[in-house]
């Protein structure tokens, strides 16, 4: 499982590295807290980490609990898949957020892979 827990941690670093850039964001624009809107790079970096929150609120324990049904090598090209989609969906969403289309899809379409194996191996389980 060394690949799945790396997959994990890089996860959760690139959610960290997207706060950091909300206070990049924030900091540049002047924008004061508690205030979420009212600069437009700020808003589109702190909906970029809300985003990336919200993916990892289901990422992350159907990537261990599919892991312990599948294969690593496997589970974890998986894990990769959504973190390659939420890097383009960061990148998008900052140029353009009507572009973050490709990201979102490599963002979700993992996790619901992930969620089907997860619930495959777990009923499987029942039977064996």
């Amino acid at each position: 499982m060394p690949f799945i827990e790396l997959v994990a941690v890089l996860a959760v670093l690139q959610y960290l590295y997207f706060g950091y850039l909300v206070g990049g964001q924030r900091r540049d624009s002047g924008l004061k807290g508690p205030a979420v809107s009212g600069h437009d790079g700020f808003e589109r970096a702190y909906r970029v980490q809300m985003n990336t929150l919200e993916c990892l609120i289901a990422f992350l324990p159907m990537l261990f609990i599919a892991g312990t049904y599948w294969s690593a090598l496997l589970v974890a090209p998986i894990g990769v898949v959504y973190l390659v989609g939420r890097m383009l969906f960061w990148r998008a969403y900052m140029t353009d957020p009507s572009s973050r289309g490709l990201g979102f899809m490599l963002s979700f379409y993992p996790i619901a892979a992930l969620l089907l194996m997860a619930a495959a191996g777990a009923v499987m389980g029942l039977f064996a």
